[in-house]
């Protein structure tokens, strides 16, 4: 046990109706930085509240600290005892400032008033210790997400840690801030502290960790070194089975032309775009941040109109002016921020299926409760959600399923077109394959697919064809034999098919 500076032993973990854990083990060594991996209700998040000292393991267990029993009653406990964690989504005091809020709940005294001077001067110390560049007085309401989650590093690491639990600590990350990130991180491991990395961007993995542990359905599948294990073994680890299956796309026949688009344009964000998309097919967009994807779609979604152009659906010229319009003409849109514009977090997952129209469940203008639940149950088993109840509140599901409710809210309303802006954003790769079985299924019915997606992999292997964009124009639209990721990229940074002599 000397070895490790945390030892999870035998830890379960049961909620009505689920097991979250079963019986797993995991162990960390001092200055080293070991990755916790596995799908969207792996139980990953479980396994960290309860060294959060936020949830109570079953009894049988043990958890280790220094070679000592762990059982901490709570986070507060936890840092106390030398475990810390920083959330994925953090909520600093808006109203404070840095310092104040680096010394939250162990303010520094002295004569019986706070210390000021002291603690901006050492809350300054420890942020250029690390490389954060911030004044310690600026409000935190005035600190972008991005330096809030490197303040939140840096605190954890006041805290005279021995182990920081990071969970997905990237997400709000520029790429220079990833860089820096990296090098915090470098930083604290010369101290001797351990990190838990949390994430499911597989780069980032192969980047910081030392060693990669895998829980998959709440039990333990093993722990590697990382040099002892790529990219497609950690991925087969993950979901049981090899990467290749994620991608095994179906051939779909494809049919008549189902929407075209006609010299769209909107001042300021694109301008004559033109583009058809057929029965069966899946139409990616690819394109650079900014180039005008996102913007497209949601016009044709008329949630932002277009200014001017020709929507043609079904062959019939239509207008959409807001999104009852483009309802009325068979077509769904699932953005690319669930949490933001997609779903109501605090509502049950059947009042989240059935919100865009509930007019088939009114009986005398009152709602059936039996009809509801029923449908929303059907949507549970046919899109596999992971869930004890249709009645849980969404914010309470993995990431993969809120997208998975997403997507059931607009399948009950049939489309014929379906919109999808990044629709494995912030998922694992179990809840990716069955995204794009979901897809391929859709696409057999018949339906017309609009897949925006900043995954290379992911459009290049699911694509019929793909229109990239850059600087809000169309540069070209490829086949899928045609498209690869080199020429996608030219195209992105404003080649276009004329100036390519790859083609």
């Amino acid at each position: 046990m000397d070895d490790y500076i945390l030892e999870v032993k035998n830890i379960s973990k049961t909620f009505p109706g689920v097991k979250a854990l079963s019986d797993v083990n995991f162990r960390v060594r001092p200055g080293s930085v070991h990755a916790l991996m596995g799908e969207n209700g792996a139980g990953k998040s479980t396994l960290m509240k309860i060294l959060y000292g936020i949830y109570t393991p079953d009894k049988g267990g043990e958890v280790y600290l220094e070679g000592k029993k762990f059982k901490p009653t709570g986070p507060i406990d936890a840092i106390r005892s030398g475990l810390t964690m920083v959330p994925q989504e953090i909520s600093p005091a808006q109203n404070l400032t840095v310092a104040d809020n680096f010394y939250l709940g162990r303010e520094i005294g002295r004569a019986g008033f706070l210390d000021q001077a002291k603690m901006n001067k050492r809350s300054l110390e420890t942020l250029e210790e690390l490389g954060i560049s911030i004044g310690v007085k600026v409000l935190m309401e005035n600190v972008s997400v991005a330096k809030a989650q490197l303040i939140a590093i840096a605190t954890a690491v006041s805290y005279d840690a021995k182990v920081i639990i990071m969970d997905e600590p990237t997400t709000a990350l520029t790429e220079a801030e990833v860089s820096q990130l990296y090098n915090i991180i470098k930083e604290v491991k010369k101290r001797g502290i351990a990190i838990i990395y949390i994430s499911h961007k597989l780069d980032e993995i192969f980047e910081t960790s030392d060693e990669v542990s895998v829980l998959r359905d709440g039990e333990y599948i093993g722990t590697k070194n990382i040099n002892e294990i790529d990219k497609e073994g950690l991925i087969e680890m993950m979901v049981g089975r090899p990467m290749s299956d994620m991608f095994d796309r179906e051939e779909v026949p494809i049919g008549d032309v189902l929407i075209e688009v006609k010299n769209l344009q909107k001042t300021g964000k694109f301008q004559d775009v033109n583009f058809e998309v057929h029965k069966g097919e899946i139409f990616g967009i690819a394109g650079l941040v900014g180039a005008g994807r996102s913007e497209i779609t949601e016009a044709l979604f008329g949630y932002k109109p277009a200014d001017s152009g020709e929507i043609i659906v079904n062959g019939h010229h239509v207008t959409i002016n807001n999104p009852n319009d483009a309802i009325a003409n068979k077509i769904g849109f699932v953005t690319e921020d669930r949490k933001a514009t997609g779903l109501f977090l605090n509502l049950n997952i059947t009042d989240n299926i059935i919100m865009p129209d509930m007019s088939p469940y009114l009986k005398n203008l009152l709602i059936s409760t039996g009809l509801i639940q029923n449908v929303a149950e059907n949507q549970k088993d046919a899109l596999r959600i992971k869930t004890p109840s249709v009645n849980e509140i969404t914010d309470n599901l993995s990431g993969g399923n809120q997208q998975k409710v997403l997507l059931a809210r607009w399948l009950i309303l049939e489309p014929d077109i379906l919109i999808l802006d990044e629709p494995t954003k912030g998922i694992d790769v179990g809840a990716k394959a069955e995204i794009y079985k979901i897809m391929v299924e859709l696409a057999k019915m018949g339906k017309a697919i609009i897949m925006i997606s900043s995954d290379m992999l992911e459009l290049l292997a699911m694509s019929d064809r793909i229109m990239v964009m850059a600087e809000g124009k169309a540069t070209g639209i490829l086949t899928k034999e045609q498209a690869s990721q080199e020429i996608v990229l030219k195209l992105a940074a404003g080649d276009t098919l004329e100036t390519l002599t790859e083609i």
